[in-house]
């Protein structure tokens, strides 16, 4: 796996490293209901993913990352 220096991959996708220890630092540590539980089928009309840090890709090619939270892009080039 290739090494990035503003995400990581966590095994369900890439994670923005800046907004990830951002919103880690404000959590609480209480037990949460299972994400399957709250990420089904969502019943309203702004769903809100248990992690608010995921990045996405900036173009067709997949080849830059960017996290919509903060903006922060990066080359991926991982072929």
């Amino acid at each position: 796996m290739q090494e990035l220096n503003d995400f990581f991959n966590d095994g369900f996708g890439w994670v923005c490293r800046h907004c990830h220890r951002e919103l880690d630092d404000g959590q609480d540590r209480t037990p949460r209901p299972s994400r399957l539980l709250t990420e089904g089928e969502a019943e309203s009309k702004a769903p809100e993913l248990s992690n608010g840090a995921m990045a996405k890709w900036a173009d067709a090619a997949r080849r830059v990352l960017v996290c919509p939270r903060c903006g922060v892009t990066e080359l991926a080039d991982l072929a």
